[in-house]
């Protein structure tokens, strides 16, 4: 089954914006997984609006099933990365200040960046995961790079299905394709939602893992969590 990692960064989100340390965002990952999510996810910003780095060192302790750490790999992020060592850690191209993940990778362009930065958390036996754009192309440069898995950024597919529009899966299952022709594992993430998730993961060969929080935890608010999560996963059982 694909398995279902679940980011957090709403949760501090709200712990943020009042102070203090209500909600508990450790108590909450503990949680999380015993109502059967197979993952935590965090993304670590500069400015700390969410996820604070103070919070990944006993974030590490309480998470056992897999914790996934995203970020852009400034110096400062792959100290901290190394530090944690989390099961996987998700590069993304995000500027400084940017308000969510927008865009994948340039694998082409960013090549040689990319390649020295892989090495280095292989080299600490930690997975690598590098966010991209449905393009095979892409998918291919990225696999030069030395890295174990892509995550697919989902964001256009859950626009357009939110209209109709099931074909835009397409350009999914040729990358995913490509992926498994390159021997890269497929992670995806962005967007999806109990609408959208369960015909991405039945067309698109292959998928992994996803990586849900913005949807995931806004349904919860109104259906609870532990209820939330088991809807999720029926979402993406007998795939």
């Amino acid at each position: 089954m694909v398995k279902l990692s679940v980011n957090i960064n709403k949760i501090a989100t709200l712990r943020n914006a009042r102070g203090g340390n209500v909600p508990d965002v450790v108590r909450s990952a503990v949680l999380i997984q015993q109502f059967g999510a197979d993952g935590i996810t965090v993304h670590p910003r500069p400015d700390e609006r969410h996820i604070r780095r103070s919070d990944l060192a006993p974030l590490r302790q309480a998470v056992h099933s897999e914790f996934n750490i995203e970020g852009y790999p400034s110096r400062e992020f792959i100290d901290m990365v190394i530090a944690v060592k989390p099961d996987q850690v998700t590069l993304v191209p995000d500027p400084p200040g940017v308000l969510t993940s927008n865009a994948g990778w340039d694998c082409i362009r960013h090549a040689a960046f990319l390649n020295e930065v892989l090495a280095e958390f292989s080299k600490h036996q930690i997975r690598t995961s590098v966010f991209l754009n449905p393009d095979p192309e892409q998918v291919r440069a990225a696999s030069d790079t030395g890295t174990d898995r892509i995550e697919l950024y989902t964001e256009a597919y859950a626009s357009a299905f939110a209209t109709g529009d099931h074909s835009s899966v397409k350009p999914y299952v040729k990358a995913a394709e490509a992926a498994a022709l390159c021997g890269l594992g497929v992670n995806a993430g962005h967007d999806l939602d109990r609408q959208n998730l369960r015909f991405f993961c039945q067309e698109v060969p292959g998928v992994l893992e996803v990586s849900i929080g913005h949807a995931l935890i806004s349904d919860a608010l109104w259906l609870g969590m532990e209820n939330t999560i088991n809807l999720y996963k029926r979402e993406l059982r007998d795939i």
